[in-house]
Order: structure tokens, then sequence, then C-alpha cells
């Protein structure tokens, strides 16, 4: 397209000017151009032709605020040549028509209508254009924004990122296989599968200059944009223009430094506040970082309170920042992980103790880390105990930890005195520690003997509460089977009770039934007792008389007297 365009334009670029043509030289590419067509399309030419003579007018055109390609599309156009725009081009194309004064006020046909209308029907309706047209205004910036350009750019980026926020790339979670892997990097990669079915490739905001990119997060917090997709952005903006470098001090320029400290500065302000919107491991980076290029304290506390808000989720190395300066007294900065401490500790929840043993668990390992520098203080080494065992307390856990770290600093630090080894043990509870540290201490010849000693007393004290407990266990154990026992006596009292009163029920109510029989029995043998007694007396007085009865009637048989056979009578 290039060669076809230059064909095109050889026959106005090259050939001897007549009287009605001017020469023109836009940085080291020359220019005929007719005077009439440039002045008939442009209103600045128009009105420079009119007030000043040749010569200087193309001593005017040459500081013209274009390049040379931009300055041809002009020329081809105003010479009647066919104008190729593109998302490329579009931008300085509209600020040179504006510039010219190539309106509608001035002609009908006009080339920045022209420019206006590719803008808003082939580049504001797409993402990928939109974000490519402001990577080429970045050298027409105040032109950009002075014409609305911009305005209508971000409009169109804020509109299609609040329909699909993951425009901004994926939120950027912890994965849960983080402690198996050695690189803690893969664990943030955004979701590859869903990555492998995105149809079209999506240009990243992160690509566009830090004074672009600055004005359109901080119009997507206003526009209330979900905050988790903000920070994703942030966090691989930082990535690619700070961490991906060489941020140190003997291998990156002055320039370069301020460069990146105030790209360091910006997204910490940009950044919205919030738990978990970035894993901790990666705030601690951003805050590795603004330490590394001296950024302001207020970037530096911005992070760190991000950090102190969700410190339960941080590692042990996340917590070893190197110390800065010349002198390096000390191996790491403790400084910064005991303000961090004091700000977790200050938004801790009474509800959420998990979270308070986690951080009493994530310090005890991190004096175990350090308890090796030779030149970690007494003071520093126990004012970290200190905050260690204060969260701790009224927490059923033990000091084992403690116990660990301590051993290890005075392990490494073997000049210190009998006393100041003592001053080391203060912060131990001796009370707290495991039978198995109780025993390792009783053996340990770094501590001093009279550690030793209340250790060998604090385990004679466990020992027999152990046995209280168990000989009281076994106690309330009997004690519950005999109440058991006497429970179940009690029930089978209670069934057998109750079965008693049923009987003696029955028992009554059958001795009622006996005696209402009794009574009706007694009375009907005093009746035929009667009856029988009338009978056998009139029987008996019939017998005596002589007299029998039938059925009809009664007579009387009277006695025949015997007479003697011999005499008669």
């Amino acid at each position: 397209m290039t060669e076809r365009r230059h064909k095109d334009t050889s026959s106005w670029m090259s050939k001897p000017a007549p009287s009605t043509e001017l020469e023109a030289h836009l940085g080291s590419v020359p220019f005929t151009l007719d005077k009439e067509l440039l002045a008939s399309k442009s209103a600045k030419v128009a009105a420079l032709l009119k007030e000043n003579s040749h010569e200087s007018l193309s001593y005017l055109l040459r500081d013209i605020p274009a390049d040379a390609e931009t300055f041809e599309l002009v020329a081809r156009f105003c010479h009647g040549y066919e104008v190729h725009m593109s998302t490329e081009n579009i931008v300085p194309l509209i600020c040179l028509s504006f510039y010219l004064g190539m309106d509608e006020n001035h002609s009908s046909n006009n080339l920045l209508s022209k420019a206006v209308t590719f803008f808003e029907q082939r580049v504001l309706p797409s993402w990928n254009e939109v974000i490519k047209a402001l990577h080429v205004s970045e050298k027409f910036l105040q032109q950009t924004m002075q014409l609305g350009l911009f305005d209508a750019c971000l409009q169109t980026i804020i509109a299609k990122a609040s329909d699909n926020p993951r425009l901004l790339g994926e939120p950027i979670k912890l994965s849960t296989n983080y402690n198996d892997t050695e690189d803690g990097d893969d664990s943030y990669r955004p979701n590859a599968r869903r990555r492998l079915f995105v149809l079209d490739w999506q240009e990243g905001l992160t690509t566009l200059p830090l004074q672009l990119y600055e004005p359109i997060i901080y119009a997507m917090n206003q526009h209330e944009i979900p905050p988790e997709y903000i920070s994703a952005s942030i966090y691989q903006y930082a990535k690619k223009w700070i961490f991906s470098c060489d941020i140190g001090v003997e291998t990156t320029s002055i320039y370069k430094r301020k460069s990146q400290r105030n790209v360091i500065e910006t997204l910490e302000r940009l950044l919205p506040h919030g738990r978990e919107l970035l894993p901790c491991t990666l705030l601690f980076e951003m805050l590795r970082g603004a330490i590394d290029l001296e950024a302001s304290s207020a970037c530096r506390n911005g992070l760190e309170i991000r950090i102190g808000k969700q410190l339960d989720q941080a590692k042990v190395k996340d917590l070893l920042i190197p110390s800065q300066g010349y002198t390096k007294e000390v191996q790491y900065d403790i400084e910064y992980i005991r303000r961090i401490l004091k700000i977790f500790y200050g938004n801790y929840k009474s509800s959420d103790v998990s979270g308070l043993i986690i951080v009493a668990e994530l310090v005890e390992e991190f004096l175990a880390e350090i308890a090796g520098d030779t030149d970690l203080m007494i003071d520093t080494f126990i004012s970290l105990a200190e905050m260690s065992m204060a969260a701790a307390l009224g927490i059923q856990r033990n000091s084992d930890g403690i116990y660990r770290a301590i051993d290890i600093y005075l392990d490494k630090h073997t000049y210190l005195t009998e006393k100041e080894k003592e001053h080391v043990c203060r912060v131990l509870d001796f009370r707290k520690l495991s039978p198995e540290a109780c025993e390792h201490a009783a053996k340990n010849e770094r501590l001093p003997v009279r550690v030793v000693v209340q250790v060998l007393f604090m385990a004679q004290l466990q020992l027999r509460d152990t046995l209280t407990k168990e000989v009281r266990g076994y106690d309330d154990k009997l004690g519950k089977e005999e109440e058991e026992e006497e429970a179940n006596m009690g029930c089978r009292e209670d069934k057998v009770r109750m079965e008693m009163e049923k009987m003696s029920i029955k028992v009554k109510e059958l001795e009622k039934e006996c005696n209402v029989m009794k009574k009706e029995i007694t009375s009907s043998n005093s009746r035929q007792k009667v009856k029988k007694g009338k009978v056998n007396m009139w029987k008996e007085m019939k017998r005596k008389f002589g007299c029998m009865s039938s059925m009809n009637d009664f007579h009387c048989q009277v006695k025949k007297k015997k007479v003697h056979p011999k005499l008669g009578i």
C-alpha cells in the first residue's frame, strides 16, 4: 500500500514547483503542494496565504505539529487522492485536520468530518481498536485531551468493562495447591482453561503508558467496576512495568528508577482498599518493590495497611524483607514486620480466633528464620517474641515455636552471658511447653541453669496435674457408673411398684366379686333351709297321726289293734 501511495503522489511531491505551488519540508521529507488546493481545504492555510509571503508560508508549514506520514494524508486529500484511514493513523489525522481548520465551516467536503466519522464507526465500537488508538495518542496527548478523543475512548472502555469486567483480566486468587509448589508465581496465573476458549485476543490496558492508564483506572473506581478485576489489572501493570525489570540500584539508571517509583506510587493510590482483592504474597512483592525504589512513605504505609488486614494469608518467606541502606546492621528489616503486626492486631476481630493462631504461628516461624542472624539485637528479638506470645493469650496452644526460636538464637549467639540468656528466655511460658519440648529443654546445655530448673519444676507440675486428672477421671467414671446403676435400680423398683399396684387393684376387684357371690349363695341357702324345715315337720306330724297325704286329698288311717292269737285280745 505504501508503494502504491508513493506512486500516486510522486507527481506532486517531486516535480518543479510553478507559481501556484510551494515547497515545504516536514522533517527531512520534502512536499510540493498546490497553494490554492490546500487553501480551499484548510482555513488556516488560507489565512496564512493572506498574511504571509510565499517563503514565510513554507517556513510556517515546517512547524506543523504532525509527522510526515500524517501530513502526507492531508496532502493527498487536498489533491483529490484517496486517503487510507486506519486505527493507527486516525487520531493524529483528526488532530492535524483540526489544527489546519479542515472542518465544515470552511468546506463541506472536509477531512475532519470524514476522520471523525471513521473514528466513531470503526474505532469506538471495538475494545481492541480503542486500546490501539490510545497507544498512538500518547504523542498527541494534549491535543487528544482538548478535542475530547480521550474522553470518548474512556467512556467506551468504562461501558465495556461494566458489561464484561474480565476485559481487565481474571481476578487473582491464591491457588489451593500453593503450599505444594516451589514457584509461587505459577499459583497466581489466571484460569488457563477459561483462556483456551477465548475466541479473540483482547488488548490489555496494561500496555498503555501510565499517563493514560491512571485516569482510566481512576474512572473505573468511580464507576464501581468490581474491585477484584481492577486489582488484578493493577498488579499485572506493576508486573509488566516494574517487576519484569531489574530494579537494583547498581544496574538501573536514575531516570528509569524515577519512572518506576512514579509507577508504584501511582498504582498504590489506585489500588482499591479491601481484604483479599490480591493475595498477600503479591502485596508483599509490591511492598518490596516500593522499598527498593525508595517510594514515598505514604505509598509504603498504604501497602502495609493492606497487608496487615490479611496477614493470616502470608507465608514466612513473604516476611523476609532484606534490609536497605549501606550499613545493613541486620539481614532482614524488622521494623516493617512490627508495624504490619500492629495493624493486624488493631484490625483483629474477636470472633476470628483461627486467624490469630495462624499469625502467632507465622511470627514464631519468622523468629526461627531470623534467629540465626548474628546481628539481631536481643531487644528486637524479644519484642517480636512478646507480640507472638501476647497474641496467644487465652488460646489453648503450646509455646514450642517460641522455644525453638530461642534455642536457635542461643545457638547462634554463643557470646551471650548467663544473665542475657535468662533475659531472652523470659518470654517463654514454661506452662505451655509440650512434654516433648520439656524433655528437650531439660537436656539442653544452651539454656541457663535457672531456666532448666524451672523447666524441670514445670514438668513435675504437669506430671502431677496429669495424674490428678487421670485419677479424677477414673473416680468420675466410677461415680457415673454407680449413678447409672442406681438409676437403673430405681427404674426397676418403679416398674415392680407399678406391677404390685396393678395386682393389688385386681385383687381388690376379685374380693368384691367374691363377697357379692358369697352373699348371693348365703341368701339362697337360707331360703332352702326354711322351706325344707317346714316340710319335714309336717311329715313328722302326719306320721305320728297316721295321716298320709297325696297330691289330691288328705285322709287319715287308724291303726288296727293287734289281737293276741291265744287270748283273742
